[in-house]
């Protein structure tokens, strides 16, 4: 059975950094591209960052460019979220989800794109 478990969350200060990671398991993790999603309370879900099956391309949303980094080690079947320079506004459950892509080099940044979602890890900032 398909599985994806994130971890890493937790109440930060504003400033502070986290890393989050997404473990796969029971897929062809190459199989993958994979992205990182987050919802606010009272918000829509909002893509945060995606990164290819091979890992040589990367998107991210404008609100967390130059801050966040998304990388992966297929051979660990994970994905990670490194959150620098974080804002209250960074508050969200942070979800990872996985697009199913047959080697091709290919990310998306529509929800609708993905075909797996695993449960979330929460992320608070403190001012």
């Amino acid at each position: 059975q398909e599985q994806l478990v994130e971890s890493g969350g937790r109440l930060e200060q504003a400033g502070g950094s986290l890393r989050l990671s997404c473990e796969a398991s029971g897929l062809t993790f190459i199989y993958y591209a994979m992205g990182w999603f987050r919802a606010a309370p009272e918000k829509e879900t909002e893509f945060v960052a995606a990164i290819t099956w091979s890992g040589s391309s990367t998107i991210y949303a404008d609100s967390v460019k130059g801050r966040f980094t998304i990388s992966r080690d297929n051979a660990k079947n994970t994905v990670y979220l490194q959150m620098n320079s974080l804002k209250p506004d960074d508050t969200a459950v942070y979800y990872c989800a996985a697009q199913k892509v047959l080697g091709y080099e290919i990310t998306s940044a529509n929800a609708h794109d993905y075909h797996y979602w695993g449960q979330g890890t929460p992320v608070t900032v403190s001012s």
